[in-house]
């Protein structure tokens, strides 16, 4: 995979990659040139007495070794662009494919995994392309080179390189054979961290009401141990590869001493040739413990690979269709044809036979236990999923052939959860539509009850919103959602028990307030409460997934037992005549 996803995103780079083999050619042939020059100096200057050789030697080399810094900071340049845009690249394609993803795609990996892929995950691989583009493709330059220029200064001593870089190989294999594991293991466990994290901060105020902080530190300890270990044994392995490296390579250069002295003292071999022999023999090795550095990388970075492929190569359970149905008008008409829907894994269906209509510019409210399958339902409506069985359609075309775009500018889905994004109340409120005027705001807040509130702030519409709208309390937050949704203006309003955290008068004022601004768009209402749905022109009564009843209140209150139950259980009997 690793391979796959290189080849796929630095091939449009190619003219970097080109000036990055060129300038590392460079450097390396003027590295190669050096030991030789150097040989000649002692054994054409040095020994011989000739200043004048030495000097014009000298300068040469001076002049290969500029040529080589600039070489080498070129290379590196343009490494550090290729490294860094294709990081940018795989960061883009990872995020617009996970924005793709439907609730089914995001529950499978989970969405500390999708962080930790689009942010550790990229910046391992990223950093393995910029350490190859300075390391990996210099060291095979080094390594071939550096044999040829040895076995050039001396035959007879070349048979120590062929014992001392399978040693080295054989030893690099054996350690990175365990490393491999232990870096898959690491990532999962990172993962593991991020998600308990995550937890603990989402829900920072259920951990401190239930006065839970020792088990969550506890648990956030067990986690952050399991890493540690890994991360333990992981280090240790690549601890060990470098002192294994050293050992060769200092015993290599005692074995050329011990045995080019033999050679020195019988005249076969000149001492500057000996000493070139033995730098050139370093360069060997340096290019093989660089490339053994490319090989501590390699696993991690491969690991890291997967898991970021395992994401672009997951098409959307919820796609546009290849041929989206033509546009039909906006009705704001919803059909349920023999839905049931089941949920990846599950044993049974969530939702069973639903058929209903719900025709346009009335208000239809769902209500039911907890569990029953309301949130579901709408998700349908939305397309956050697929119907298992049946169809969903709306204005008259199956959500599934209608281009999501259009699906979803015909909807104004305000979740269960009612979540702000950082930045101001206009700038969340234009989510809706991102040319609204200001006064289109104002409307829009008027109807959903938040505009006194939203005028008490100093700012007004520029008031700072905190991510999440964690500044902001629950019924306010719910309130500049429902807002948002009014903004877009569009022929389908979906609340998902969007007025649980409002007061019954801000409830009833705020229902008041839809009927008479909005009244020719289709309102679909999930609630728990009675007083919510009462006025609703259809009532579906959900109970184990199935419709158990539908009709108005007054009609389900005389004849549909579950309904009454609801009722019973909220308001008394005379309250709810």
């Amino acid at each position: 995979m690793l391979g796959t996803l290189l080849v796929r995103y630095l091939r449009p780079a190619w003219p970097l990659i080109v000036g990055v083999v060129v300038f590392q050619l460079a450097q390396s042939v003027a590295s190669l040139l050096l030991p030789t020059l150097n040989a000649n100096i002692i054994d054409q200057g040095v020994v011989a007495g000739d200043i004048g050789y030495i000097w014009n030697t000298g300068g040469l080399m001076l002049g290969i070794s500029l040529v080589q810094i600039v070489c080498a900071i070129v290379a590196v340049y343009f490494g550090s662009r290729l490294a860094m845009g294709m990081g940018k690249d795989l960061r883009h394609d990872i995020f617009h494919r996970v924005v793709g993803f439907s609730q089914r795609e995001v529950g499978t990996f989970g969405p500390p995994s999708l962080i930790t892929r689009s942010t550790n995950d990229v910046q391992q691989v990223q950093m393995l392309v910029q350490v190859s583009a300075t390391l990996m493709i210099s060291a095979p330059m080094l390594a071939i080179g550096g044999i040829i220029m040895a076995i050039t200064q001396d035959t007879g001593l070349s048979w120590l390189m062929a014992v001392s870089i399978p040693v080295l190989l054989i030893i690099v294999a054996l350690i990175v054979s365990r490393m491999v594991p232990a870096f898959s293991l690491m990532q999962k466990r990172i993962d593991r961290v991020n998600q308990i994290l995550r937890e603990q901060l989402s829900g920072i105020r259920v951990v401190r009401a239930f006065v839970r902080e020792d088990t969550e530190r506890a648990r956030f300890g067990a986690a952050s141990g399991d890493l540690m270990r890994t991360a333990t044994t992981a280090g240790n392995y690549m601890a060990l590869m470098f002192p294994a490296v050293m050992l060769v390579l200092n015993v290599s250069s005692v074995a050329v001493i011990w045995f080019g002295a033999f050679q020195v003292q019988s005249g076969g071999v000149q001492i500057g040739t000996l000493f070139a022999f033995l730098s050139y023999l370093m360069q060997i090795l340096m290019g093989v413990m660089m490339a053994t550095f490319m090989f501590v990388m390699i696993p991690r970075a491969a690991v890291c690979a997967t898991r970021i492929g395992e994401v672009l190569d997951t098409e959307p359970s919820v796609a546009a269709p290849a041929v989206a149905a033509a546009a039909p008008p906006r009705t704001g008409r919803i059909e349920f044809v023999d839905v049931d829907f089941t949920y990846p894994g599950a044993d049974a269906p969530v939702l069973h036979d639903l058929t209903f209509t719900i025709e346009p510019g009335t208000t239809t409210a769902v209500i039911g236990s907890t569990g029953a399958g309301k949130t579901t339902l709408v998700g349908l409506i939305a397309r956050l999923f697929d119907a298992t069985e049946g169809s969903v359609r709306v204005d008259g075309v199956d959500v599934r052939q209608l281009d999501p775009d259009d699906l979803w500018s015909r909807l104004g889905l305000v979740p269960q959860r009612a979540f702000l994004f950082s930045g101001t109340v206009a700038s969340n409120l234009r989510y809706g539509d991102v040319a609204a005027s200001d006064d289109d705001l104002w409307a829009a807040l008027e109807i959903a009850q938040a505009k006194d509130f939203v005028r008490a702030m100093p700012e007004g519409l520029a008031a700072p919103i905190a991510q999440g709208g964690t500044n902001v309390s629950g019924g306010q937050r719910q309130r500049l959602a429902i807002a948002r949704a009014l903004v877009k203006a569009p022929p389908v309003y979906v609340f998902d028990d969007s007025f649980s955290a409002l007061d019954l008068r801000t409830d009833a004022a705020l229902r008041r307030a839809l009927a008479v601004r909005v009244p020719g768009a289709t309102k679909v209402i999930v609630a728990q409460r009675v007083s919510t749905i009462v006025g609703a022109d259809q009532i579906l009564v959900l109970d184990h997934g199935r419709i158990v009843g539908r009709g108005t209140h007054d009609e389900l209150l005389a004849y549909n037992d579950t309904y009454r139950e609801i009722v019973d259980s909220q308001l008394a009997a005379e309250e709810a005549a």
